[in-house]
């Protein structure tokens, strides 16, 4: 069976993406359309969806790195800050978006808590994830026949 591992995120995560909204496991507040994913950044996001792309993206990053807390998100997140004619620096993701994200994704059983270590991937945010690689493999393997044998 296919793994999160196996597949491109460009591949898998906007499948994921479009599950966390039909389902209704995720939803964006209200704030979200004015709020910047960091201080690195100049604007809010311009994708209508970016909110269930975050999400998909960190549910792939906690599957991959295991228990994750939001401070190591964020370093995930962050980017180069623009200071001018300065030197740029890095600079942390916005963790109050980490923080809905990740609280909202618990809520909906995910995610769960591993006391004072961060919080891990369920059993049903695994069965998400590995259903959504095998579908993204299966259409890849469609226009490149040599990826059939990971099926």
């Amino acid at each position: 069976m296919p793994h999160a591992y196996d597949v491109p995120a460009s591949r898998l995560l906007p499948r994921v993406a479009t599950e966390l909204r039909e389902r209704k496991l995720v939803t964006p507040p209200a704030w979200s359309a004015y709020a910047k994913t960091g201080v690195s950044r100049q604007q809010a996001p311009t994708q209508p969806d970016w909110w269930y792309l975050r999400s998909a993206s960190v549910l792939r990053k906690i599957y991959l790195k295991g228990t994750t807390g939001v401070q190591r998100l964020s370093a995930d997140y962050g980017g180069r800050r623009d200071r001018g004619s300065a030197p740029y620096h890095s600079r942390t993701g916005s963790r109050a978006i980490l923080r809905e994200i990740v609280q909202q994704l618990e809520k909906s059983g995910l995610l769960r808590v591993y006391k004072n270590r961060g919080r891990g991937i369920s059993a049903a945010g695994l069965k998400l994830l590995d259903g959504a690689s095998r579908t993204a493999l299966k259409e890849l393997s469609e226009t490149r026949p040599e990826l059939a044998k990971y099926l």
